[in-house]
């Protein structure tokens, strides 16, 4: 049933879409745009009604990249480290969380919630525990052949979008994006997720720091066993 009402709603959509641009093409000075003829053939080469539908419907297919992160839904829990230090040799903070990945739209998307423990320095420059939230959602996009993910959390207002890969001969996933933390400072980022085994996986996040990429975190997941 809800897989007959998105496409149903995506179908009234082209309808007006197409109906909307062939009254455009068709009005003439004096001529109401309300009548027009039917579009049998598009103008400009775009698809007709029957051909825009196919390709939506065709679009709108699962393929075994969902299926990919599909493997990658249940209950984990993680440790997280962070490079903060400009030290590479310093030592990472390191802290635990909880990550919730579910299926949404009918296996389209996956939606991840995650929820964790971590030190941040107050206003007096000391340490102090704060309570970590942060979410994700990802697909697979079958128009532009990529996989694609948006992220938000609680320590920020933005929404960080990235496209990536994946990689079967590493079983690896790789995505890039841009994040602007800061008004005016926008960096390149890079995330890779290894795929070690259906119950561990391993995130890295990459910055380019002056035309230095630099690794800053790396999680560690691993599956929560049902009881």
């Amino acid at each position: 049933m809800k897989t007959l009402q998105t496409i149903l709603i995506l179908l009234a959509s082209a309808l007006i879409a197409i109906s909307s641009f062939a009254q455009d093409e068709a009005a003439s000075p004096g001529t109401s745009p309300a009548v027009t003829t039917s579009p049998v053939a598009a103008p400009s080469g775009q698809p007709n009604e029957a051909e825009m539908m196919k390709q939506m419907m065709e679009m709108s297919k699962l393929n075994e990249n969902h299926k990919l992160l599909a493997d990658l839904a249940g209950t984990w829990s993680y440790t997280v480290k962070f490079w903060m230090n400009p030290d590479p040799n310093a030592k990472p903070q390191e802290s635990k969380g909880t990550a919730v990945r579910k299926s949404m739209m009918d296996g389209r998307f996956f939606v991840m919630d995650v929820t964790g423990k971590m030190d941040i320095p107050g206003p007096d420059g000391k340490k102090k525990e704060m309570t970590f939230k942060g979410m994700g959602v990802e697909g697979y996009d079958n128009a532009k052949k990529k996989f694609v993910g948006t992220w938000v959390d609680n320590m920020g207002t933005g929404i960080m979008m990235s496209e990536g890969d994946y990689d079967p001969a590493t079983k690896t996933f790789t995505y890039t994006g841009e994040i602007e933390m800061i008004p005016g400072m926008k960096q390149k980022i890079r995330e890779v997720l290894k795929i070690t085994d259906k119950d561990h996986h391993i995130f890295e996040w990459y910055e380019d720091r002056a035309g230095q990429e630099a690794k800053t975190m790396e999680i560690s997941y691993t599956r929560s066993k049902a009881k």
